[in-house]
């Protein structure tokens, strides 16, 4: 049976199809033929989300982690990212929280707020 999968790695957007075999097609570079396979295996994602700017009246920051985490990680990880606050001023690379889940990613900002 084939799967097909259509690649995020860049706007192009390919049609990939992987046989029983493991040989894939449709790609039109060699980074989608590595998205499809690892996305096979053990998929990832980059987490975005918002988080509150205690001294600052509706304010919020974005923040996202530092490396993509395992897919099945996401919504326990927005569970973490939900309960956290910075105050200002916070600046594109701080980290509001290390190794957070025991994964080996930060969770960082991603906006300048002064």
């Amino acid at each position: 049976m084939n799967k097909e999968f259509t690649c995020i790695v860049c706007p192009r957007g390919c049609h990939i199809t992987v046989d029983e075999q493991n040989n894939v097609s449709g790609n039109f570079c060699p980074r989608g033929k590595n998205y499809v396979l690892k996305e096979m295996s053990a998929p990832e994602r980059t987490l975005t989300s918002s988080i509150r700017i205690t001294n600052r009246k509706n304010c919020v920051v974005s923040v996202k982690t530092s490396k993509p985490i395992p897919k099945g990680k996401i919504f326990e990880m927005m569970e973490v990212v939900n309960s956290l606050h910075a105050e200002a001023p916070v600046h594109v690379g701080d980290v509001v929280l290390h190794n957070p889940l025991g994964i080996d990613t930060d969770i960082v900002i991603t906006k300048n707020i002064l």
